[in-house]
């Protein structure tokens, strides 16, 4: 059975920069698209970043290009979300999200979740 932990959230002032980790269990790391997604409170989740199995390729919300990079080491089984330049309204819940079917980058499902990592950032 595979998991997704994801850790590296905590409170920081705007401006300031955060990496989340998310450590994938298994063998099978190489074969999942991986993505992140946000949950701010009384929203809707969002798209936030994606990148392919090979990491060759990477797709990013609006919000955050520019100032968000999404990057994967296949040697740790890990992906990261590199955060700079944070804003308040960066403050969610940050997802990590894998998918073994589908390879579109632009795809938005995906099939496992973690438990999610809380990223506040204070004005």
């Amino acid at each position: 059975q595979v998991h997704l932990v994801e850790s590296g959230g905590g409170l920081v002032q705007a401006g300031d920069s955060l990496r989340l980790s998310c450590t994938v269990s298994g063998r099978t790391f190489s074969s999942y698209r991986m993505g992140w997604f946000r949950q701010a409170p009384g929203k809707e989740r969002e798209f936030v970043a994606a990148i392919s199995r090979s990491g060759s390729s990477t797709n990013y919300a609006d919000s955050v290009k520019g100032r968000f990079t999404i990057s994967r080491d296949s040697a740790k089984n890990t992906v990261y979300l590199e955060m700079n330049s944070l804003k308040p309204e960066d403050t969610a819940v940050y997802y990590c999200a894998a998918d073994p079917f589908f390879t579109n980058i632009a795809t938005m499902k995906f099939h496992l979740w973690g438990q999610g990592t809380q990223v506040t950032v204070s004005s």
